[in-house]
């Protein structure tokens, strides 16, 4: 069984880039949804994937993603995909024991930065760095899924508060 278990950040400030290694493009678009799993193509430096993934609001989730040819993913992004797609830039940042992935979105989504951790277990201990703000793992609107239906650039005041 495929299984995930990965908590989600906003981030504070910009203490993250100086640890940062090289920026790899990502582009995804969603195939399919529906109130049990969603589906994923995504295109990230000369890789591509499909991946599915449980829609429980949770830091453990059930995932399962296959490799696919290049060709395949652009023109499933092109033809099959629910626009807008989402397109980010995604940092991994070694800290400590763990090595977070920072997304600085881009598109529809400009402005919004997120941090990821993926952990072995639900209750498994990490150092939190201080450039990481509040956690949003439970937040709906933060989920990729999500932001193809309602961007950031569409989000109130209230949202981008976290209210």
């Amino acid at each position: 069984m495929g299984t995930e278990i990965e908590r989600k950040y906003l981030v504070a400030d910009e203490g993250w880039r100086a640890l940062a290694e090289p920026g790899q493009r990502v582009k995804q678009g969603y195939l399919a949804g529906s109130e049990r799993c969603s589906a994923r193509v995504r295109m990230a430096g000369q890789h591509a994937s499909l991946n599915f993934k449980g829609m429980t609001l949770a830091v453990t989730r059930r995932e399962y993603e296959y490799q696919i040819p290049l060709t395949d993913a652009e023109e499933m992004l092109d033809h099959l995909c629910s626009g807008p797609l989402i397109e980010k830039v995604r940092y991994r940042v070694p800290y400590q024991d763990h090595v977070w992935e920072i997304d600085c979105f881009e598109g529809d989504n400009a402005g919004l930065v997120v941090a990821e951790i993926e952990l072995g277990a639900s209750d498994e201990h990490f150092a939190i760095p201080d450039w990481i703000g509040r956690e949003v793992s439970d937040k709906a609107r933060y989920y990729n899924v999500c932001l193809i239906e309602h961007p950031y650039c569409d989000w109130s005041d209230a949202e981008r508060a976290g209210d």
